[in-house]
């Protein structure tokens, strides 16, 4: 579901224009609709006409309309809602007080408005509208210094953070530099997968690279859960799964995974095998 406008007052009368995009969204749709709410969408009214010789005919056009809900019917099979109320709104085509009937399409925008939203209608709204709450697999896909981790939901994949820290190379007698470098890039990254993935909805984190990135980095993600006790890590544990990934073209295993690798390094197309 797409956020286009909301306008919600303190006495919490307002407003929402919505686009649903799937067809979970039309189911979302038919909870948020209450008898009494307003809706305004764009309709097809089949109307008569007069021709200068006195004929008479019909045609549909299209035009927007806005209604007072009165029933609201959902055919979950076909994925139809069906809206019907009377116009509240003067209109060309369509008398005030006139019934009709709305049909709530996927990618066509309508406007709800309540004379009360209640916080579980907005939470609702919020739910369908944040598509990283359907994203049940996330991944890390990172080399030395570079990491970027995505959120893969039905529909799309989601680019949630990008970590970047120089790294310099290991010095002939020395590599405390490069050391304590990547220690501040492994922190980051485990930081970005606190802050950005719901391990309530995840359930598969991968974790890809070339060479042992990501073995290095995993072996410091729970070294440092250990030692912080950070129960949310070590109990989704079973969830990380490891990689790898090259730059050298393969049969794909998963075209998902492929975007997400051509995503995020599309100058080099790794794959992830």
């Amino acid at each position: 579901m797409k956020l286009i406008h909301k306008d919600i007052e303190k006495d919490n009368a307002g407003q929402v224009t919505l686009v649903p995009e799937e067809a979970e969204d039309m189911w979302h749709t038919y909870n948020l609709l209450q008898v009494g709410d307003s809706l305004r969408a764009s309709t097809i009214r089949k109307v008569q006409t007069e021709s200068t010789t006195g004929s008479v005919g019909s045609s549909r056009v299209r035009t927007t309309l806005t209604i007072c809900v009165e029933t609201i019917d959902f055919d979950s099979h076909a994925c139809q809602l069906r809206v019907k109320g009377t116009n509240i709104v003067e209109n060309q085509y369509v008398k005030m007080g006139a019934y009709h009937t709305i049909e709530l399409e996927l990618n066509r925008k309508f406007t709800l408005a309540k004379k009360c939203w209640d916080s579980v209608v907005l939470d609702r709204i919020d739910q369908a509208c944040d598509a990283a709450q359907k994203a049940d697999v996330a991944a890390v896909v990172m080399q030395e210094g570079l990491a970027n981790l995505v959120l893969v939901t039905p529909a799309m994949t989601l680019l949630r953070a990008k970590v970047e820290v120089t790294i310099p190379r290991k010095r002939r007698g020395s590599c405390t530099q490069h050391e304590k470098a990547l220690e501040r890039f492994y922190e980051a990254v485990m930081q970005a997968i606190l802050r950005h993935i719901n391990f309530d909805v995840v359930k598969c984190i991968l974790v890809a690279s070339p060479g042992f990135v990501k073995d290095q980095f995993i072996t410091y993600l729970f070294k440092e859960a250990v030692r912080q006790d950070n129960k949310l890590l070590l109990e989704n544990r079973p969830k990380f799964m490891l990689v790898h990934s090259s730059s050298v073209a393969s049969r794909p295993k998963s075209n998902q995974l492929i975007l997400v690798s051509f995503l995020i390094f599309p100058e080099k197309f790794i794959e992830i095998q």
